[in-house]
């Protein structure tokens, strides 16, 4: 085991800036919903191209999962739909299908970038497909022009997990601003920004972001900011649907507003550590993580490397010797298909998604966050490179 003390796979970086707007919230009185939230909505819409990005509406959640499950809701999924997306992600994309009775059709990823094939897209589209709910794995865009595409011939909504993808860009358009119907942010405390627990739906369309307002809150017509301020009857609300409870506090939106000012900072920080690996790790067994296309930005959530077949060690060795040298490491992802849910549900087998299965048995992520220091990421670049070079 190693001396050093442990490296984790993922920090969260928190400032002074972000201690005292929190203490801020707490002494003001508004710990729930409320002025920090509103203005946290405001900063990203504006981070995304305020009045340049179309009208763009942001609506504070809870989670990632709340903002997707809302989407979905308002786009008009039912019991007896269909939606499309890909195997290889977390359960959370796939489940909030299920949350409105409806099917989730699973297809295989492109074996370059993992994220979802959009030549399988077609394929899977029946006469109850709905929606597709691409995913920007890993913080590189998916291939939205193709998907969209699609989704124009078919009549079919687009949803973006961009769970992975702040700031992520895609022919120099940040992703939150594309054609699609709605766009998912996750603020989970392993992200590229972080509120602890939280997210952002962003759409330009403004019916739907209404019926994501609604619902967001027990299905009230007013939000609890605007019933506990100063207007007459301050008490009095309507219940108009059966809604949810995924509003996001303004403890949580206090951290938010001054992460999103450091998001680009992040990512660069970011960026500086995958060139390091890069440039370390050319000559190993490795296939490294594909680039985004020039002029883009890639957000850098993960570093996913895929051991070759010449790799000294299998992927779960690997892991458990960067364990044993005090060195956290993950796996991106257990693809759905191999979960008993949905392997049973839909009588899924690996044969079905090649790429997905084959990606999944070599892939693992390396430790990237932005606070890691020079001696931090030289201990991981160090650490890989006698791994794959000697197998102990």
């Amino acid at each position: 085991m190693s001396a050093l003390p442990f490296l984790p796979f993922a920090l969260p970086e928190i400032g002074e800036e972000e201690i005292a707007e929190v203490a801020d919230a707490l002494r003001s009185g508004w710990v729930t919903t409320g002025p920090k939230c509103k203005r946290f909505e405001a900063d990203f819409a504006e981070f995304l191209g305020g009045p340049d990005a179309g009208g763009l509406h942001a609506i504070a959640v809870n989670s990632a999962t709340a903002g997707l499950h809302l989407a979905a809701e308002a786009v008009g999924i039912q019991p007896g739909d269909e939606v499309i997306t890909t195997t290889h992600t977390f359960t959370a994309t796939a489940e909030v299908v299920r949350y409105l009775g409806a099917d989730v059709k699973l297809v295989d990823v492109d074996p370059a970038t993992l994220n979802i094939a959009v030549d399988e897209i077609e394929g899977a589209i029946t006469p109850r497909t709905k929606a597709i709910i691409p995913v920007h794995y890993a913080g590189l865009a998916a291939d939205m022009d193709a998907i969209h595409a699609i989704a124009r011939k078919h009549g079919l909504k687009v949803i973006e997990d961009a769970a992975h993808a702040l700031p992520t860009t895609l022919d120099g358009r940040l992703v939150g601003t594309l054609d699609s119907d709605a766009t998912v942010f996750s603020f989970y405390a392993n992200k590229t920004m972080t509120t602890g627990e939280g997210g952002m739906l962003v759409t330009r369309d403004a019916g739907l972001a209404a019926r994501a307002k609604v619902m967001r809150l027990h299905g009230i017509n007013r939000d609890a900011f605007d019933r506990f301020t100063a207007k007459v009857p301050s008490w009095y609300y309507e219940i108009v649907a059966p809604g949810f409870k995924y509003n996001l506090t303004d403890i949580a939106a206090a951290l938010g507003i001054h992460q999103l000012k450091k998001a680009r900072g992040f990512q660069a920080a970011r960026q500086r550590i995958v060139q390091r690996y890069d440039e370390a790790f050319a000559d190993l067994p490795l296939a490294l993580p594909p680039q985004p296309k020039a002029g883009d930005t890639h957000a850098w959530h993960l570093y996913v490397v895929r051991l070759t077949d010449d790799s000294p060690l299998s992927r779960d060795g690997f892991i458990e010797q960067l364990f044993a040298a005090g060195i956290g490491a993950s796996v991106h992802y257990i693809p759905l298909h191999l979960h008993p849910y949905w392997r049973d549900r839909y009588g899924l087998k690996p044969q079905q998604f090649p790429r997905s299965q084959l990606a999944y048995e070599r892939t693992v992520s390396l430790p990237l966050y932005s606070k890691m220091t020079d001696a931090e990421t030289q201990r991981v670049i160090d650490t890989v490179r006698r791994l794959l070079k000697t197998g102990a």
